[in-house]
């Protein structure tokens, strides 16, 4: 039975925690992250089978990053009135139309129209995220809650690109995303059991989002968070690169590539202890270390068994990133977290095309080396922003 109870507002949290829910909301991201990196396991055969290039059914993968960014700014206003729970359901209901629509589109036209769908879908659900996690459980349990919700992300990184390659070989790549459609199902059914009443909060205005970022820090926080991502993603985006320049084959670079995932998953699940004794200093650390290991991948003369481990260090590491950013934003605007959510999730979508496309850029001209220093550099300097500038309210005390 589904709870007929309503959650308090933004900036209270709930008294008791509603794990759950929160459950709930990370078979959502599961979901959501599965089926946006289904496609890059899958091209080839998806290509063949609907007579297109590569190259154009990769275009799938763009529609879903550029409606995403548009969703996550405009969710807020647009959804004004609605209760979040109808509309965190809502984006499950997305995202099994839009894997149903890709699992039986007989051309690229309809498949990108799914693709679309699930843009929306992922830009909305994670600009809400946030705001709807505040209310799900007392505030000093954020960070908890946060690092529950984001495993599920590191859970999807690491499962969905084998499992989707696997699954294709076996029963083809349609049959891959029917079954995501169910996954979406079984997180559909989920949220509608477990998630409370939760009534739209703060003002939800394009023009909040200005007045979020005329308040002291945040602006400079968004920069940085910016800067941070867009480090992590120029890195990982050219490291298969680098693995196979070090001298690995296929096998063992897929097995590195595993290990950062699984890095990653322990990384999120331990932020939230780290972010409990002091939110600032993991802000700052966490792009100092990884702008170290990318330096010391770049410098030291090491084996490829140490830069392996180097690697899963990476992984460890920047699971705690979107742990503490989200923290970040929940302690400096609980007032107007959806908005905020929306500007953090925009950020973060923009540095992936910004990492990608700029580390493409030095890549032709100076190699992976070229983007590994890079890299470190803007780490390097966002973490100087985040000392020196970005500030934090303090965590609320236990009741």
């Amino acid at each position: 039975m589904n709870p007929t109870f309503e959650q308090s507002g933004a900036g209270g949290g709930a008294e008791k925690p509603a794990w759950a829910a929160v459950v709930s909301m990370a078979l959502g991201v599961f979901s959501l992250v599965t089926a946006e990196f289904l496609p890059a396991s899958l091209l080839t055969p998806i290509a063949a089978e609907l007579n297109v290039t590569e190259g154009a059914a990769g275009q799938a993968v763009t529609a879903t990053a550029v409606v995403g960014m548009i969703a996550s700014l405009l969710i807020a206003p647009v959804a004004r009135g609605v209760d979040r729970r109808h509309l965190m359901m809502f984006f499950s209901l997305l995202l099994i139309l839009s894997n149903l629509l890709v699992a039986f589109a007989p051309g690229l036209t309809l498949l990108l129209i799914g693709r679309v769908l699930l843009g929306a879908a992922i830009g909305g659900f994670w600009a809400m995220a946030t705001a709807v996690t505040m209310r799900l459980v007392p505030p000093v349990l954020v960070p908890r809650a946060l690092s529950m919700i984001f495993s599920g992300v590191s859970a999807a990184t690491v499962a969905a690109a084998p499992l989707g390659s696997y699954l294709g070989a076996l029963a083809g790549w349609r049959a891959v995303f029917v079954l995501a459609a169910g996954l979406g199902l079984v997180a559909l059914v989920m949220q509608f059991l477990s998630l409370p009443k939760l009534r739209p909060t703060g003002a939800a205005s394009l023009r909040v989002f200005i007045d979020v970022l005329a308040r002291p820090g945040i602006a400079l926080g968004i920069v940085t968070a910016t800067l941070v991502f867009a480090g992590h993603f120029a890195f990982f985006t050219y490291l298969r690169p680098f693995l196979e320049t070090d001298g690995g084959g296929i096998e063992v670079v897929s097995s590195v590539l595993l290990g950062f995932g699984l890095a990653n998953f322990l990384g999120t699940l331990a932020a939230g202890p780290l972010i409990g004794y002091s939110l600032r200093l993991t802000l700052t650390l966490m792009p100092l270390l990884m702008a170290g290991m990318g330096f010391v991948l770049v410098a030291g003369d090491t084996s490829f068994a140490v830069n392996a481990i180097i690697v899963a260090l990476w992984g460890l590491v920047f699971g705690g990133v979107p742990v503490a950013w989200s923290t970040w934003l929940a302690r400096n605007v609980p007032d107007e977290a959806e908005s905020a959510g929306g500007l953090l999730v925009a950020a973060i979508q923009f540095s992936i095309a910004m990492g990608a496309a700029l580390g493409g850029i030095i890549f032709d001209a100076n190699g992976v080396a070229g983007v590994f220093i890079a890299s470190s550099l803007v780490l390097v300097v966002a973490a100087i922003g985040i000392l020196l500038g970005v500030k934090q309210r303090p965590v609320p005390a236990a009741a």
